[in-house]
């Protein structure tokens, strides 16, 4: 089916500015306030699932409460009545997207990768501030509006409201898979952490053209997430201040309690680490992966204290009591086994026992004279030798 060329008898439309598995974007004129405006339609077979749709409706009016310079403004929402097509009308933000400086240069310059990331940053603080987690940071949605020369993030609640329908369940991936922090791609529930590693993502390859974990499937790739570590950013361009490069790689850590906590402690930090400096995230952070690197490779029982910002994780529950049944079967078998093993020892001593009492009578018949007079042990003697024997097995048998 084609697009509409009017959506709502109000929005005309112009020309297409991009598609993709969920929506087509066009550039519209709105013919009430005469401006220029950005309508995305959602495919249609996205309207065949009423859980989507009440979803993507309720975030599309959060997004609409989101008024920050560094956010697209989302304007207007609804079903066209003529082609009932869901659509939202949002800011027309005049520029390039991310991706598509990406693709035109393979990797920004470092300053510039500054700018955009720091302009997320501000609105990706604001929107966690008023309870929103956009959960599809990527270069596609960080928009560059060249005439006032700042970054938009766009596509603000979209991602959440596909969650839990039937469209994920039938195997869709939200967004680009690269972006997503490793608790996303486990399925766990996105949270600020989330959107800080997605943006980390972009950083990163912005300044160095490549992602932190190249991969050939979503297996290897959430298995890099895992046991890879982050090559560092100045091994593909030297030039980029260590303290930048460090900044950048907290942003990816696969633990969220390791990231910053918020994004605009990265803000802090990768403006800082442009002019070679630390902030006090910065110092902190590392002190704790430092720390907890060192209690992993002494072999110590406990893990280092996570950040004083995140609640400790409690204490396993205690192993449950063993059943009073069980109990008297384990006695019982370990009386048993003990009255075995006496009666084992008691046969080996009466047997010693007899030995010894052959061999002191064979002693005594040695000892005697030719007339039988025995000069060495008495029969009282031998008895004794031989009851001092039985005592002495029976002592350090026990």
């Amino acid at each position: 089916m084609s697009s509409p060329r009017t959506i709502a008898g109000r929005y005309v439309i112009d020309r297409r500015l991009g598609a993709g598995g969920m929506s087509t974007v066009f550039q519209a004129s709105d013919g009430v306030l005469e401006r220029p405006v950005a309508v995305k339609l959602l495919a249609e077979h996205l309207a065949d699932d009423p859980d989507f749709v009440a979803r993507f409706r309720r975030e599309a009016l959060a997004a609409a409460r989101l008024q920050h310079p560094n956010i697209v403004q989302v304007f207007d929402s609804g079903e066209d009545p003529e082609s009932h097509r869901h659509y939202i009308v949002m800011e027309y933000v005049d520029g390039p997207s991310c991706a598509d400086l990406l693709r035109e240069r393979k990797r920004l310059g470092v300053d510039e990768t500054i700018e955009v990331v720091r302009d997320a940053c501000h609105g990706l603080d604001y929107a966690h501030r008023a309870g929103v987690i956009h959960r599809d940071v990527k270069p596609g949605n960080l928009l560059v509006a060249e005439e006032m020369s700042i970054t938009k993030l766009a596509d603000f609640g979209i991602a959440k409201a596909a969650e839990q329908t039937r469209i994920t369940q039938v195997g869709a991936v939200l967004g680009t898979a690269a972006y997503l922090s490793p608790e996303q791609a486990r399925g766990e529930e996105s949270g600020p952490a989330s959107d800080v590693y997605s943006l980390g993502v972009c950083a990163y390859q912005f300044l160095t053209g490549r992602l932190p974990h190249e991969y050939a499937s979503l297996t290897e790739l959430a298995l890099k997430q895992q046991q890879d570590a982050v090559t560092p950013i100045t091994d593909y361009r030297p030039e980029v201040p260590r303290e930048l490069d460090a900044a950048v790689r907290l942003s990816l850590e696969r633990d969220p309690r390791a990231r910053y906590a918020s994004a605009l402690d990265m803000a802090h930090a990768i403006e800082a680490g442009l002019h070679g400096e630390t902030t006090a995230a910065t110092e902190r952070l590392a002190l704790d992966s430092t720390a907890a690197t060192s209690v992993l490779q002494s072999g110590a029982a406990h893990a280092a204290d996570p950040p004083t910002r995140v609640a400790p994780i409690p204490p396993a529950a205690p192993p449950a009591a063993e059943p009073d049944a069980a109990r008297r079967r384990r006695a019982e078998a370990e009386a048993a086994r003990r009255a075995a093993s006496r009666r084992r020892w008691g046969t080996f001593l009466a047997l010693l026992a007899v030995l010894a009492a052959i061999a002191v009578v064979a002693l005594a018949i040695l000892s005697t004279d030719g007339g039988g007079t025995v000069d060495s042990p008495s029969a009282d003697d031998a008895q004794r030798q031989i009851q001092e024997l039985r005592d002495f097995l029976l002592e350090h048998s026990r």
